[in-house]
């Protein structure tokens, strides 16, 4: 799968995510694109995802009849995310096109 790490997201993510191509909003130059034309964006460029920490994404974006994935992670910090890698990488290993899907990460 080709993912798109938004703003936010954990660049050190994409080393748990070998079997899929990680590029992030910053290397692609779109660090200062808003959410609605970074989605449509994402899609025009064949991403098949995007890996955000957005939790207000789907109230202000209309996700309907979109065919990107779209996976938040309910914390930025790294720290507790790593901890639970296996739970986040299983998620988006099994990501059906035009999903969405909140995860939240727990403090231990």
């Amino acid at each position: 799968m080709k993912l798109l790490f938004d703003q936010g997201t954990p660049v050190p993510l994409r080393k748990y995510l070998l079997s899929h191509t990680v590029v992030t909003a910053y290397e692609q130059g779109w660090n200062d694109i808003r959410n609605g034309d970074l989605l449509q964006r994402a899609e025009t460029a064949d991403f098949d995802a995007i890996i955000t920490t957005d939790q207000n994404i789907r109230y202000q974006q209309n996700l309907t009849g979109r065919k990107i994935s779209i996976v938040v992670l309910l914390t930025t910090s790294w720290p507790r995310i790593k901890k639970h890698v296996a739970m986040v990488v299983g998620s988006i290993d099994t990501l059906q096109p035009g999903s969405y899907i909140e995860l939240p990460i727990p403090f231990n």
